[in-house]
């Protein structure tokens, strides 16, 4: 089982329907207001020339069964995406009968191994909306039965999609000697910490500085955390959460230029990036770094279970890693 949990280089994609024509998008999960408006995008009347060519056509409003932020919501979350001339269905497999492609919306991560386990069945290519999973195992385990299939998958912070993020990531002001960003980060008890709302700051974070960060550290008060990671080669980032919820942003550190890392780019740049991973089978972000954010916010929760002690996140992944590896032999969820 290790080999299969190696995230190396992904298979070729090699399933017609979503490399030919208009796409058929299937939705599964009505509980966060992501699916309405990616579903508002992708079936506008004169959709942007970065979705055109697909369009969602049917959901299935399964959700969380008990975080009431997402119970709440989806009466109208669903009837909002069905007045965008989408069908709605009663199954997981009803959406997959009639999708190319599958948004994998469901805002509580809890479920999504068992709701995975049929779109991987059937090949269809999947964006996962945060959180991947509701542990950190859970998260290794859904990449690694999407390797080991074959099928393409992603999942990505709008956050990450913004433009001064994304030139910093690109070169713009130089080696990145360091970051330091800020943002919401309301808790969700069935949830680790920072996957419910950090993960956006922490996911600019890893984009300003790419991955490789070797050791957490949490420091938290009732109205907030920060969270310091050390990387392999000595750069710091810091992450400041905040709650109840405030702005976006963040700084980064350049040998060339200090720069700002602006506000939420929206839902836009993201849904272009979709697109393009549906039209393509290729993730605009590898495996690897995405299971390292979230192995950076397992070491965050596990500092702060240590009274703010330094975690590595090679410790933490190895055990995730583990406990997935039963999940995956098991056929547990």
């Amino acid at each position: 089982m290790r080999a299969l949990i190696s995230f190396g280089v992904a298979a070729a994609w090699a399933v017609g329907p979503c490399l030919a024509g208009d796409l058929r998008i299937g939705i599964i999960g009505l509980d966060t207001s992501h699916a309405a408006a990616f579903t508002k995008d992708f079936n506008a009347p004169e959709p942007r020339e970065a979705v055109r060519g697909m369009r969602v056509v049917v959901a299935h409003p399964i959700g969380s069964a008990d975080i009431e932020s997402s119970t709440s919501r989806r009466d109208a979350i669903t009837q909002q995406v069905a007045d965008q001339g989408v069908e709605i269905v009663d199954s997981i497999a009803a959406v997959l009968d009639q999708a190319d492609c599958v948004l994998l919306e469901t805002n509580d991560g809890r479920p999504h191994l068992e709701q995975i386990r049929p779109v991987i069945a059937a090949r269809k290519p999947v964006f996962v909306d945060k959180p991947v999973g509701g542990s950190l195992a859970e998260v290794v385990a859904i990449y690694a039965l999407a390797e080991r299939a074959g099928v393409p998958i992603f999942s990505s912070s709008a956050l990450r999609w913004g433009t001064e993020p994304q030139a910093v990531r690109a070169g713009a002001i130089g080696r990145v000697r360091g970051c330091d960003t800020y943002g919401p980060c309301t808790l969700e008890p069935t949830h680790p910490d920072f996957f419910w709302y950090g993960i956006h700051g922490i996911e600019m974070l890893v984009t300003c500085l790419g991955p490789g960060c070797a050791e957490v550290t949490r420091v938290g008060a009732e109205d907030g955390d920060v969270v310091v990671g050390r990387w392999t080669d000595g750069r710091l980032g810091t992450f400041r959460g905040m709650r109840p919820l405030k702005p976006f942003g963040g700084v980064a550190f350049g040998v060339q230029e200090v720069r700002s890392l602006g506000d939420n780019p929206g839902y836009g740049p993201l849904a272009r990036e979709i697109a393009a991973f549906f039209r393509t089978g290729k993730p605009p972000v590898p495996a690897a770094e995405t299971i390292e954010i979230y192995a950076i916010m397992e070491a965050a929760h596990e500092s702060g279970r240590r009274g703010g002690m330094p975690v590595k996140v090679a410790d933490v992944l190895a055990t995730a890693r583990a406990e997935a590896d039963r999940m995956l032999a098991g056929g547990e969820r």
